[in-house]
């Protein structure tokens, strides 16, 4: 249902376009035109993109819990829109699109994604088009599988069965406990830990149920393609041997580059109009210095300064605990309700403003737009020691957002770290140019929609 409800809002969009201008073209428009005959066509297509992008940058059609807040996305979504082609046809100097087009698609939009959104929820409430899995694995596995799929709102998968191998193993030959429990639960997709996958009682049943058609995965493959992660307790060190886009592809590496050169410009300004209002609310409510800098560990283990505005209390640390610098020196982990954070530094945070000052990194070839997040030495240090490979993440540039911060968030302690690696090395093995697009545009459903990302 809510693939559905991404392709609805996609032809909603495009039907409102195309209707009100062939409507224009033939019955406003003095002489009549044809729509397709002009370049208005290709701006056309362009809005229509333009429109689609922000109202799925907001979130829509699935995210909001209700009409109003539907409602409010929408005309942040269309106002964007309108702005946007407007904007372009200010500079160009030319009349693009009718502004009955440009305005009247924008109106239209709104009542249309109210109502996708609302039958994307009465869908996604009933379950409809989710795999329902049934999974062979031990206790340990099935625990964290349900923890995974509770954290994920867009797998599209639940867990509606479980055996271990054991119990598969203990009721033959009387008994075939998968197949009778693929049939109790309606399971269209079986998942298989490496214990199960080793046992011929297990792999005779689960032949049976792959000729009548219901899926199976191994449970590697099944966080691969639904949760988007590798779990690195069930991988073999072979399993990650895999190209690198930017190790192993010299064009994508390129091509990054000038994206995040560009990309930095552009923040640039944005950093030069924001700066000014930063420092008056530094000055109001957060008072020290404007920027915070700090170590932190890039591309091939070498060591950088990360800027950001300042969002943490400055002083006596007697007075306010401890401060940020007083956090690096003794290692703390800093959390997402961290009581450093001043209100103002909290703001920042949820705005993302506070990251700003990193376009300057950008720049100079520290960071880049998508990557893994770089940490603090000691961190790298403590954690490069307690984790297998954790010093791949270092292969790559890393990244003013990533894969891991999208999908899992803040990490306050060891076991998140753990869980964001296995994110990062997805992505290490998936990275191209139409990934980073993706993770770009998560970042920002994620920010418009006030939610935020990890860190």
């Amino acid at each position: 249902m809510r693939r559905a409800a991404h392709y609805l809002s996609v032809g909603g969009v495009a039907l409102a376009v195309v209707v009100l201008s062939a409507y224009h073209a033939r019955r406003i428009a003095v002489p009549a035109y044809s729509v397709t005959g002009t370049s208005r066509f290709t701006w056309m297509i362009g809005y229509i993109f333009l429109i689609s992008l922000a109202t799925y940058a907001v979130g829509l059609p699935d995210q909001p819990r209700n009409k109003r807040q539907a409602a409010w996305l929408a005309l942040l979504a269309t106002a964007f829109g309108a702005l946007g082609i407007s904007m372009v046809q200010l500079l160009t100097g030319d009349a693009l699109l009718p502004r009955f087009v440009v305005f009247g698609a924008a109106l239209l939009n709104v009542p249309i994604q109210v109502a996708i959104n609302t039958l994307s929820r009465q869908g996604y409430s009933r379950d409809e088009g989710r795999d329902r899995v049934l999974l062979v694995a031990s206790d340990a596995e099935r625990e964290r599988l349900v923890d995974d799929l509770r954290l994920e709102p867009e797998h599209g998968a639940s867990l509606v069965g479980w055996l271990t191998t054991d119990d598969v193993v203990s009721r033959l030959p009387d008994r075939e406990a998968i197949i009778e429990m693929q049939r109790a639960s309606r399971a269209t997709l079986v998942v298989l830990d490496h214990e199960a996958q080793a046992k011929e009682a297990v792999i005779s049943q689960i032949a049976q149920l792959h000729e009548s058609g219901v899926r199976v995965r191994t449970l590697v493959a099944f966080y691969e393609h639904w949760l988007g992660k590798l779990p690195l307790d069930e991988l073999e060190r072979t399993s990650l041997f895999f190209d690198i886009g930017e190790v192993h592809g010299s064009r994508y590496g390129r091509i990054k580059r000038i994206t995040d050169i560009g990309f930095a410009v552009f923040g640039l300004m944005v950093l030069a109009i924001a700066t000014p209002f930063v420092a008056l609310g530094n000055l109001i409510a957060n008072r020290g210095s404007l920027l915070y800098r700090q170590s932190r560990v890039g591309k091939g283990g070498e060591s950088f300064t990360i800027l950001k505005f300042r969002t943490m209390v400055q002083g006596n640390p007697r007075n306010v605990r401890q401060s940020e610098a007083l956090a690096t020196s003794y290692g703390e982990w800093t959390s997402e309700n961290d009581p450093r954070i001043t209100p103002f530094g909290r703001l920042l945070r949820r705005s993302h403003l506070d990251e700003l000052p990193q376009m300057i990194n950008i720049l100079m070839g520290d960071l880049s737009i998508v990557g893994p997040r770089p940490e603090q030495p000691h961190y790298v240090k403590e954690l490069s020691e307690k984790l297998a490979f954790y010093n791949l993440r270092h292969l790559v540039q890393p990244g003013l957002t990533g894969w891991a911060q999208v999908k899992y968030g803040y990490a306050g302690d060891e076991s998140d770290a753990l869980e964001k690696l296995q994110y990062e090395f997805f992505y290490l093995q998936k990275q191209n140019l139409t990934f980073d697009l993706r993770i770009i545009v998560r970042t920002l459903r994620s920010t418009v929609g006030g939610r935020g990302i990890g860190r």
